[in-house]
């Protein structure tokens, strides 16, 4: 039996709520970048809310609920999907919780370094840093919010053994 078979009985594309979630991991991206954008051209939201603080923070909550939208769609599609046996075990197990502590640190202390408006598009709505965020955990890796939201969901693969994880980020 080929892996490719292998792999193919491990997702089932054709349940809706996994279309949900691919509908849900493919639109979160597009509309932030989409608004952003044009805020930056238009400053349609600054106008809106007064300011450029109070837009960028309403977009920043809009992200964070739209986001919490997308990984619980993700998680009831994955309940849904198969389960890979090979993944069944301790060690396995013990790994992704691992990975789920390292990406976790990544996530969060990103979050801690750029804060509230740096991690939610500020740049977008010129509010700036004084200066770039060069310790940790930028100086340990370009991008450490994105590997460990991605560190994140292969952890969450090894640990419910669902390879259906793999493909959500």
């Amino acid at each position: 039996m080929s892996s490719l078979t292998v792999l193919t009985g491990l997702i089932d594309v054709t349940e809706p709520k996994f279309c949900v979630a691919v509908i849900a991991i493919i639109f979160n991206p597009f509309f932030w970048n989409v608004i952003a954008r044009w805020e930056h051209r238009t400053r349609g939201l600054t106008r809106l809310f007064g300011g450029p603080n109070t837009a960028c923070y309403s977009l920043g909550i809009l992200i964070l609920l739209l986001n919490v939208y997308r990984s619980h769609s993700i998680t009831v599609a994955m309940k849904g999907q198969p389960r890979w046996e090979a993944l069944d075990n301790a060690l396995v197990y013990y790994a992704g919780a691992a990975l789920m502590a390292i990406g976790s640190l990544f996530v969060i202390s990103s979050f801690l370094a750029l804060g509230f408006s740096g991690t939610f598009l500020g740049d977008y709505f010129d509010i700036l840093m004084d200066q770039k965020v060069t310790g940790f955990p930028f100086n340990v890796m370009d991008n450490p919010m994105y590997w460990g939201s991605t560190a994140n969901y292969l952890s969450l693969a090894l640990m419910y053994f669902r390879i259906t994880w793999l493909c959500a980020h």
